[in-house]
C-alpha cells in the first residue's frame, strides 16, 4: 500500500502486514530517518542541555542536542553536525553509546545515542547553526543538577532522561 502523507520530517505508510503467527492486518507506519542523541559533557563535568519550543506539545523543553540523520550521512557525522549546530561547540571525542527505538508500535525511529566530550568551541566562520524553524538556549549544569530536574519534571523529554541515565 502507499505512503499517504510525507513531511519533511517523516512520512506515513499503510500496509499490510503478516506477523509470525501468519495473520494479516493493516497497519499504519511512521516512517522516520534514525537520528543522533548526544550526551555532551565538558572538561568540568558539566552536562549541555538546551531548550527549545516543540509546538507538538506547546511547550519549551530541556533536551540534549539530536537530530535526524541527512540522506547518506554517517550517524557519527550526524552527532558531530548536531552537536555544533544546536550548542555552538564541536566535540573532540564522540563514543557510541547504544541504539533504541523510540516507539516501536507505530514508527520505525531508531535513535543514536553519543557521549560527546572534549568540547570546543565552533569556529566563527562556522555554517553549522540551528535551522531557520529552531530557537535554541543553552545551558551547562552538573550531571546531578540534570538528574534533579528530572526528577522534578523540569525535563520531560524521553530521550534526554534515558541519556542521562547513562553516566
Amino acid at each position: 500500500m502507499p505512503i499517504v502523507f510525507t513531511s519533511k520530517s517523516f512520512a506515513v505508510e499503510v500496509t499490510t502486514t503478516r506477523s509470525p503467527s501468519g495473520r494479516t492486518h493493516e497497519t499504519a507506519i511512521v516512517r522516520h530517518m534514525p537520528a543522533v542523541v548526544i550526551l555532551p559533557i565538558t572538561d568540568a563535568g558539566r552536562v549541555v542541555l538546551i531548550r527549545q519550543f516543540r509546538p507538538s506539545v506547546n511547550e519549551e523543553l530541556w533536551e540534549v542536542p539530536a537530530g535526524s540523520l541527512k540522506d547518506g550521512e554517517e550517524p557519527e557525522e550526524g552527532a558531530r553536525r548536531e552537536c555544533e549546530e544546536e550548542t555552538g561547540l564541536v566535540p573532540g571525542q564522540l563514543v557510541r553509546l547504544c541504539a533504541h527505538y523510540p516507539a516501536p508500535g507505530f514508527c520505525d525511529e531508531r535513535l543514536i545515542f553519543y557521549k560527546a566530550t572534549a568540547l570546543t568551541p565552533a569556529s566563527p566562520d562556522s555554517t553549522r547553526h540551528p535551522d531557520d524553524d529552531e530557537e535554541i538556549e543553552v545551558r551547562e549544569v552538573t550531571v546531578a543538577e540534570a538528574k534533579s530536574m528530572v526528577a522534578r519534571g523540569e525535563i520531560k523529554d524521553l530521550k534526554t532522561a534515558y541519556a542521562l541515565s547513562l553516566v
